[in-house]
């Protein structure tokens, strides 16, 4: 609970604080909620670049987190020889086949056919287990510098601008980032425990030079914008401190950036109904056995807390 401790808004606003906790109300203003006529192509078409060889499940989460936030159509681009892989784990999402290197990771060779595919999109997530090889990091840049689709970063997304993170600039469209501290760190060439000592001032900073949203994840995962405003989720547990957590996340906000919410509702809602997701499987099968499946399962559950006003 949050008391009112009778701090007037104008001193709030005269002394510059942009801090805000993210609560049930907020959930409830900014929740998307369908009209009765309508179909798939109301609701978005994301492209996900994700994968590569022992990495398909990346893929496969991310692909499945969208479906859940109810994206009308996902399309998971990979490497050539993971693409029958996800074919067989996923059902309801398309996949496309990308030229790959020795090391099946998508080539730099995929380029022009990434521009093909990005035709007609509403949203671009790049990043969940593309392999940290110098030809899919060259081929990243290459791909977020020229798209001008609403876009999410997410893990070997982010660290192919661990060398050149001036080249991440979100001015002229919507550009996010969801690292964990590790990932931010290699950004600005910081240790994790120092990312920690300040998270907010680091995350607003950023966002603010860079024009872009970051999401930096973890024990109460902070937001921050381009404008310097920053949210705080109180929802989330230790339990979700396991592989594949991110990628649903990934899959999640970008799906509800793909059916066209405001950059800032989209993360805010990602991030909210991700960690309560998590919470409710936790209570049910505890924190100690939670896997990253188990948010997917639980993601019903937690919409429908808000489906109805």
């Amino acid at each position: 609970m949050v008391a009112d401790i009778s701090i007037p808004q104008r001193v709030i606003e005269e002394e510059g604080v942009h801090i805000n906790l993210i609560d049930e109300e907020l959930i409830r203003e900014i929740f998307p909620r369908r009209k009765a006529n309508t179909h798939k192509g109301h609701y978005g078409h994301l492209l996900i670049i994700a994968g590569s060889e022992g990495k398909t499940g990346a893929a496969c989460l991310a692909g499945e987190g969208a479906l859940r936030i109810g994206t009308g159509l996902v399309t998971v681009a990979t490497p050539q020889s993971c693409n029958p892989i996800l074919e067989v784990k996923l059902t309801e999402v398309m996949t496309a086949a990308l030229p790959e290197t020795t090391d099946r990771t998508i080539s730099e060779k995929a380029i022009e056919p990434t521009h093909h595919l990005l035709e007609g999109k509403s949203a671009l997530a790049i990043g969940p287990g593309l392999s940290l090889n110098s030809q899919t990091q060259y081929y990243i840049q290459q791909v977020v510098s020229t798209s001008s689709l609403p876009t999410i970063i997410d893990a070997d997304g982010i660290n192919a601008f661990a060398d050149c993170p001036d080249k991440l600039k979100g001015s002229g469209k919507s550009l996010a980032i969801t690292p964990h501290p590790g990932e931010m760190g290699r950004l600005i060439k910081m240790k994790p425990e120092n990312i920690l000592k300040d998270r907010i001032g680091i995350c607003r900073r950023f966002s603010q030079e860079h024009h872009l949203w970051i999401v930096l994840k973890g024990y109460r995962t902070v937001i921050s914008t381009p404008e310097g405003e920053v949210y705080i989720n109180p929802t989330g547990n230790p339990g979700m401190a396991s592989g594949g957590t991110g990628d649903v996340l990934t899959g999640m906000i970008a799906g509800l950036v793909a059916q066209r919410l405001p950059m800032t509702d989209a993360l805010i809602l990602g991030v909210y109904l991700h960690g309560l997701a998590g919470d409710m499987a936790a209570e049910q099968m505890g924190e100690n056995y939670l896997a990253a499946a188990d948010i997917l399962d639980f993601l019903p559950d937690a919409l429908l807390r808000f489906e109805k006003k």
